[in-house]
């Protein structure tokens, strides 16, 4: 199985999940590649059979909550019937981060299986290896680990 892991980072948190998300996935037996958004690849975007997304959580602490840079999410190219699967970082409150960011990939023709917020203080494998794992076994993949 081939993985993307494209993430949007500001201060180095979400660029952290999306490795730790790709060396899940990796651990799982897939290829994976991490990729910022800022530099795709859309030959391993199009051979991808899944792909995380990842940002960090833009607006107020309490209310506001959008994906960090989304219209760099809304300049990906089309989707079409791709598997993905959304992280945000986040601080306080994640809030609408990530219906947000479903909004936008499903626009794009992609279909959203799973997601998960993560608090920056905890953006471990302890943490984000079982997000990979519930992702794998939705899709019904059987990890080679």
């Amino acid at each position: 199985m081939k993985v993307a892991v494209v993430y949007e980072s500001m201060g180095g948190n979400t660029k952290r999940a999306a490795e730790l998300v790709a060396g899940s996935a990796a651990f799982l037996g897939a290829e994976a590649t991490v990729l910022p958004i800022t530099d795709l690849d859309y030959g391993v975007l199009a051979e991808a059979d899944l792909i995380f997304f990842g940002t960090w959580t833009d607006g107020a602490f309490l209310f506001g909550q959008r994906p960090g840079r989304a219209g760099r999410f809304k300049k990906l190219p089309w989707l079409d019937g791709k598997q993905v699967a959304l992280f945000c970082t986040y601080a306080v409150k994640a809030g609408g981060t990530l219906p947000a960011l479903a909004r936008i990939v499903e626009g794009l023709g992609a279909e959203v299986v799973g997601w998960r917020a993560i608090k920056r203080s905890a953006i471990d494998a302890k943490h984000i290896a079982p997000f990979v794992v519930d992702v794998f076994d939705a899709l019904g993949v059987a990890s080679a680990a």
